[in-house]
């Protein structure tokens, strides 16, 4: 098994938006090589003041390399466990265990069908009691007829591995852009074949004996018309709600009474820099784009995801799935406590 591990890592190190990457790290080595060996060679022969400023140079080219390789070929391949305890006024029945994954984006850099069957162990592993997957599950913008019959292969083989999941009420998914790029209807069949409640302005109801619950599921912002008032059409009044959607732009629209929404899209930035912040971002409302937020009494949690878009790095910031623990907060119990494991 590892020796099938390391191969399939090295294969995936030669996908085609890593080959740049992987030249530049060879030729990268090679001038680092070539000029620390230069400055040995010479040191004796150089004046103090050039021979530490050459030593210098060497050190922040040397840094600058490293870091592009961990934020190349390490960190992505990465996978942290994000606890997060919600307590809301908005629930009322027991608590809820949430496993929440995102923007995987199967067949893209360091992400294949036989990584997407490890990260659906891990979440067995975890246990939650309701698995949401909050859309982007498609690497790339083509449509399914202009993709190889690989390509798609990989991609849909990927969806297929969350049938393996064992949550104990199932798991339920909203559809983000890239997958309406390749096809709307191509991945809800997917994820339906896998067992998976695909949702799109429309909700479902899970019965428990701790008090019912309806997962309603928006419309991707980008590709479609998020109606928070068809997703919730005939839903049971007065019971526990939670929304799920790929873009967290669309809770500045989320009406009263659901305790939380989950969505992903943002990436987190997928890059964040020491005493700067995130450089880029794809949402409008950049307050929205990581992690827990409250707003006039409601919340919305964004998670940072698993896969890569554009460009395929991640650097402090790793790809995660976050259990989420929601209560209520009816009893006066302290606030919300958000923590990494």
């Amino acid at each position: 098994m590892p020796v099938r591990a390391g191969r399939a890592k090295f294969a995936a190190m030669l996908h085609p938006q890593l080959m740049p990457a992987l030249i530049g790290a060879v030729l990268g080595f090679a001038f680092i090589a070539w000029t620390t060996i230069w400055l040995v060679r010479r040191w004796r022969t150089l004046s103090p003041r050039t021979r530490w400023l050459a030593f210098a140079a060497i050190a922040v080219v040397e840094i600058g390399y490293w870091v592009n390789i961990y934020a190349w070929f390490i960190e992505p391949n990465t996978l942290v466990v994000r606890h997060v305890e919600i307590v809301s006024d908005d629930w009322r029945g027991a608590p809820l265990t949430i496993a929440a994954i995102s923007d995987v984006h199967v067949g893209g850099p360091h992400v294949d069908a036989a990584r997407m069957g490890r990260i659906v162990q891990r979440l067995n592993e975890l246990r939650p009691e309701l698995v949401v997957m909050l859309g982007d599950f498609v690497n790339g913008h083509a449509p399914e007829a202009e993709r190889t019959p690989a390509e798609n292969q990989e991609i849909l083989g990927g969806i297929a591995t969350f049938g393996a999941l064992n949550a104990r009420y199932g798991a339920v998914a909203a559809i983000g852009n890239h997958d309406s790029w390749y096809g709307r209807g191509a991945v809800t069949t997917a994820l339906q074949d896998a067992g998976v409640a695909a949702l799109w302005n429309r909700h479902i109801v899970i019965r428990r004996s701790g008090g019912a619950i309806v997962v309603a599921g928006i419309a991707d912002a980008w590709t479609g018309d998020p109606d928070f008032a068809a997703a919730l059409d005939g839903a049971p009044a007065n019971i526990d709600t939670i929304i799920i959607g790929h873009n967290p732009d669309s809770f500045a629209d989320m009406p009263d009474g659901p305790a939380l929404m989950l969505a992903g899209h943002s990436h987190c930035g997928q890059v964040t820099i020491p005493f700067i912040g995130r450089p880029a971002s794809v949402v409008r409302n950049r307050a929205y784009e990581c992690h827990l937020v409250e707003e006039n009494g409601r919340r919305l949690y964004t998670t940072g995801g698993i896969g890569t878009s554009t460009l395929p790095v991640r650097f402090l910031t790793p790809p995660e799935i976050v259990m989420i623990t929601i209560r209520s907060g009816a009893s006066g119990t302290e606030p919300p406590l958000v923590q990494r494991s």
